[in-house]
């Protein structure tokens, strides 16, 4: 028997949703939205014409009325997709676009409207003061500065930049080394991709050092697998490939996201000992101890590692698995990220049992696990949302474990949303314009902040298209030797 207070969770049920513990019941209460409330977002949004693009870490109120909201051009997702799905509203006739997420998201919509032709098309954030993030300040940091500089002085050299970074910070970068962006969803094939078209390559990973830190370890992991387990992972390698990769893998040690910075080795050893019976799930973004875990547990197919689209999909296949069984369960899944990613599994795994027990299918609980401790910590409500020890946390936060909540993300409220769409027809973009993402008017080499700093995205996308790196990035890699 634990001696703890057990973390607090959600369980749902086809036709149901309990909550246990206070932290829980903050997550549950939006749920199921206020009906006026939908109504009115889907209202304006028509009157407007406007796309919305968020993302999984939203405020939960808001993103419940959002998932409820009966209009096309809304979509919630990882960061990934974000930009794509703007693109798509726009040509299908969206007006506008606001982007609910951190300021870096904003700027990556903005530059993808303008490479696809649509700069006609105004993106709005919903505050005028800046909607920070803390692992793309790092990168703006001299230390990183001085990390691109290693990574330039040495021959055949490719940077990796993790997406959430600033537009300012990929034309920099790309300046200096060739640059391609990642996510979480598609980093490990980002690098495995780039060894195996340029094998003597160094690739140079940043700014997040929990995700460079656990891409070093799974794969240092690989390299202990057979060589068929290996090609599930990649086709182009095997045990010897892996091995001589991982020397010359390399990774900021100086970044990190205060959110999966909390899941520390308190909770995570809690997670290890009092929930063997679960399922457990983690981000490539949390720290090691955690990561460790829910390595273990995926190799046993009782856990992922990956981006929040990766933990959506594992809990949807595990539940699939449980229907297809025909025997009443209780399935358990802690929750390695942030808290917000509650609101889309909830309506997947509702969906699902809802349509299981049309079938006469079995019962089936799902219990959402948040791995937060009870002790208190708390934010004092600064404009640079310090956080700090204290009471005024409640349940689900600690000084090791963390709230796991974003304070930059929840600065995106359902009433700023509202204030905004408000305000769109009124004098145009002018009026506006402190609502916009950041312009930047500075050059390097000729080409401006915005045209250079989307290249590495661009690259990312012809990854995606084509399964390769693109010619022009390899060369430009190889030119360096």
């Amino acid at each position: 028997m634990t001696s703890h207070q057990p973390f607090p969770s959600l369980v749902i049920r086809a036709g149901s949703i309990t909550a246990q513990g206070s932290f829980a019941e903050a997550q549950a209460s939006f749920l199921d939205p206020d009906p006026g409330e939908v109504a009115a977002l889907a209202r304006v949004l028509r009157e407007k014409n406007a796309g919305i693009v968020a993302h999984f870490y939203m405020d939960p109120e808001l993103q419940g009325v959002l998932a409820a909201t009966d209009w096309p051009f809304i979509h919630i997702s990882d960061s990934l997709v974000m930009a794509d799905r703007a693109v798509e509203m726009a040509k299908a006739g969206a007006r506008t676009i606001v982007v609910l997420g951190v300021d870096f998201m904003s700027e990556n919509v903005r530059a993808m409207l303008d490479a696809s032709g649509l700069s006609n098309v105004p993106v709005y954030r919903v505050a005028e003061r800046a909607i920070g993030c803390s692992l793309a300040d790092s990168a703006e940091a001299p230390a990183y500065g001085a990390y691109l500089t290693r990574a330039h002085e040495t021959p055949c050299s490719l940077h990796v930049v993790y997406i959430n970074t600033s537009l300012r910070t990929k034309a920099y970068a790309h300046s200096l080394v060739p640059t391609i962006t990642c996510t979480s969803s598609n980093v490990v094939k980002t690098v495995l991709q780039a060894f195996a078209q340029i094998p003597d390559v160094h690739v140079w990973f940043g700014p997040d050092t929990y995700m460079g830190r656990n891409l070093a370890q799974l794969f240092a992991s690989l390299a202990e697998l057979p060589d068929s387990a290996i090609r599930q992972v990649h086709p182009a390698h095997d045990r010897a490939s892996i091995a001589a990769l991982v020397p010359r893998f390399h990774f900021f040690e100086q970044g990190s996201c205060i959110v999966h910075h909390l899941f520390g080795a308190a909770v995570a050893e809690r997670v290890r000992t009092d929930y063997q019976d679960a399922f457990i799930t983690a981000h490539l973004e949390v720290p090691g101890e955690m990561f460790g875990i829910a390595l273990a547990a995926q190799r046993r197919d009782a856990g992922v590692v990956g981006s929040t689209s990766d933990i959506l999909a594992f809990i949807g296949k595990k539940l699939d698995a449980a229907a297809r069984a025909g025997a009443p369960t209780h399935l358990r899944f802690v929750l390695g990220t942030e808290a917000g990613m509650i609101t889309s599994i909830v309506r997947r795994v509702r969906q699902t049992l809802r349509d299981t027990e049309a079938k006469g299918g079995p019962a089936i609980d799902v219990e959402i696990i948040f791995p937060v401790a009870a002790e208190a910590i708390a934010q004092t409500g600064e404009a640079d949302l310090a956080v700090v020890p204290g009471v005024s946390g409640g349940e689900g936060c600690s000084v090791e474990g963390g709230c796991a909540t974003c304070p930059y993300m929840k600065m995106n409220s359902l009433d700023a949303l509202m204030r905004v769409l408000g305000r769109v027809d009124e004098g145009a973009r002018p009026g506006l314009a402190g609502y916009e993402p950041k312009h930047y008017t500075d050059t390097i080499g000729g080409k401006t902040m915005a045209e250079l700093g989307g290249l590495p995205i661009l690259h990312m996308r012809e990854l995606g298209k084509l399964g390769r790196l693109p010619d022009a990035l390899v060369d430009d890699v190889r030119s360096r030797k």
